[in-house]
């Protein structure tokens, strides 16, 4: 892209469509690391003070993957903070603070050191699934025992969200951090959930179509629990089998919980699991005999 504007904060530096200011976030500590690929219109910052690291997410500029205007942006991180707040949990990134700025709002997160299992940004497909350094690559490669206990605790945030009455909208392989040292997963970028009754008023919702259910394609469907047991099956065809290829040779654990993912899946929603804590038990069951 021509005419992209090279910013420089501290050791980093990132490319927006046009100059801005960000002298309010060098206030804040030092930058280490930028985000600033994500077609969201947000940018992301880890920075670090007096020895404590903390993830700043960014909405105001005109960023160089973002069709829309900022102020699409701000308004859709203005609105995440209720879902935040709402759907905090011990497996989800958790918001510390929240403030306008001159020309934007930001997001303050507790810093989580983790990979995130759809980089993108370094590893596009097909590297995502072949380079030795892609996280995706490397998660693939732990004991399914690691694996298996990473899901679980997605699953056990998704039966949390739909107890608070509402519905993952966006989750994909993007949305879960791991941190490979201590074998621990983290939840994040949930900016889309929607509180219950949601009916799909786009025809394409937003997400990954790799993770998305039919009626996420489908102009006045009703977006629902169902929906949501679609999108945990398909992550589970994504860290334990073969993601879009789901047949039985390509997954990991037992044929036991095999049978529950595909189930998960099925096309017709009412041949699914009809709530996710049913998916769970389920699951869970289905893990006892592994």
């Amino acid at each position: 892209m021509d005419n992209l504007k090279v910013i420089n904060l501290d050791n980093v530096s990132l490319q927006l469509k046009e100059e801005h200011n960000f002298d309010w976030l060098k206030l804040m500590g030092e930058v280490f690391c930028v985000f600033d690929e994500q077609d969201s219109g947000n940018i992301c910052f880890g920075i670090e003070k007096d020895g404590k690291k903390r993830f700043v997410k960014y909405a105001g500029a005109k960023t160089k993957a973002y069709s829309g205007q900022p102020e699409g942006a701000v308004e859709t991180l203005k609105k995440s903070v209720a879902i935040y707040k709402d759907l905090q949990h011990n497996h989800l990134t958790k918001l510390l603070d929240h403030f306008e700025v001159e020309q934007g709002y930001a997001l303050v997160f507790e810093w989580f050191d983790g990979e995130c299992l759809h980089p993108h940004w370094s590893f596009p497909p097909p590297h995502k699934y072949t380079n030795p350094n892609s996280p995706y690559f490397q998660f693939k490669q732990l004991p399914i025992e690691q694996r298996l206990e990473a899901f679980k605790k997605i699953l056990e945030f998704h039966v949390h969200v739909e107890k608070e009455d509402y519905v993952a909208v966006d989750f994909y392989d993007g949305s879960i951090l791991y941190n490979f040292e201590n074998d621990v997963t983290k939840i994040c970028d949930i900016d889309l959930y929607k509180k219950k009754p949601f009916m799909n008023k786009m025809g394409r919702l937003w997400g990954s179509k790799r993770f998305m259910s039919p009626e996420e394609f489908e102009f006045g469907a009703s977006i629902d629990e169902r929906t949501n047991v679609f999108n945990m099956g398909a992550i589970a065809f994504s860290l334990l089998g073969g993601e879009l290829d789901r047949s039985l040779s390509k997954w990991d654990a037992s044929k036991e919980l095999y049978e529950v993912a595909l189930k998960a899946v099925r096309t017709e929603r009412n041949e699914r699991y009809s709530t996710v804590e049913e998916l769970y038990i389920a699951w869970n069951s289905a893990i006892k005999v592994f």
